[in-house]
């Protein structure tokens, strides 16, 4: 039977620990020993993908379009990041999450809403 499609409410929840490479001195965002936005970003689009795994017909994936992210607190090497991934609306092809980072007492390290648009994979690379 095929998978039901994406479904709102679907969810994912991904703890990460950061790590040297994850700092933004690493990724090339700035000049601090922190979590670098753009892996805090990378962080919560895969946490949509995982949140859509098994809902995708075969030969179908997903990618993302649209991204709003607002990084709150600095998180240092060592810290734990949990990162979670709610699909919140669906329409046809087009999905959007709300995703949220926290550090496990509860501080917010950011937030975002996430756009993505399920495609079927062979057709879109055939175009690229």
């Amino acid at each position: 039977m095929a998978p039901a499609g994406p479904q709102p409410g679907a969810s994912a929840e991904t703890t990460y620990v950061v790590a040297a490479a994850d700092t933004a001195i690493a990724v090339g965002s700035g000049g601090l020993a922190v979590l670098g936005t753009p892996r805090l970003l990378a962080w919560m689009e895969a946490a949509t993908c995982d949140a859509l795994a098994g809902s995708l017909a075969e030969g179908a994936t997903s990618v993302g379009t649209r991204m709003s992210v607002e990084h709150l607190k600095p998180s240092p090497i060592g810290a734990t990041v949990r990162v979670r991934a709610e699909l919140n609306h669906v329409d046809g092809r087009l999905t959007r999450f709300l995703v949220v980072a926290h550090h496990p007492d509860g501080v917010a390290v950011g937030h975002a809403e996430i756009t993505r648009v399920v495609v079927d994979a062979q057709r879109f690379l055939s175009r690229v």
